[in-house]
């Protein structure tokens, strides 16, 4: 009896804090997807999401590989997050608003009013 209780004490800690954290980024990027006309499913599947957001921002393809190099990531990151800003015509704070606190900057990106305008003046080669 007792070890069914730590079993499920356990189940409700990884839900709490794997699952719902995840949760709260995939929902809001699946919704950011399709208004960026890309599949929404993107969003759950590893790299192929780097890949859709390099895409959904304008960024080339080549980016990837930055976003996944430690360290040098964050400097990416806080690009791509500055032109997802861009594209949904967002302001440069709102941008590092989504790189700091993406729980909940995504969300209000996903689920507000902002609308999909396709990148200008980024070069997607």
């Amino acid at each position: 009896m007792h070890g069914d209780i730590v079993g499920l004490d356990l189940v409700v800690v990884v839900v709490v804090l794997v699952a719902l954290p995840l949760m709260l980024l995939v929902v809001p990027t699946w919704r950011i997807y399709v208004k960026a006309g890309e599949p929404g499913w993107a969003s759950i599947v590893p790299l192929f999401s780097q890949y859709t957001l390099c895409s959904v921002v304008g960024r080339p393809v080549w980016w990837l590989i930055f976003l996944l190099i430690p360290y040098v990531n964050f400097v990416f990151w806080l690009i791509v997050a500055m032109d997802l800003a861009r594209v949904f015509s967002r302001s440069k704070a709102f941008g590092i608003g989504l790189w700091l606190l993406p729980f909940v900057f995504l969300p209000i990106l996903g689920y507000g009013s902002a609308e999909y305008t396709a990148p200008t003046g980024v070069s997607a080669a």
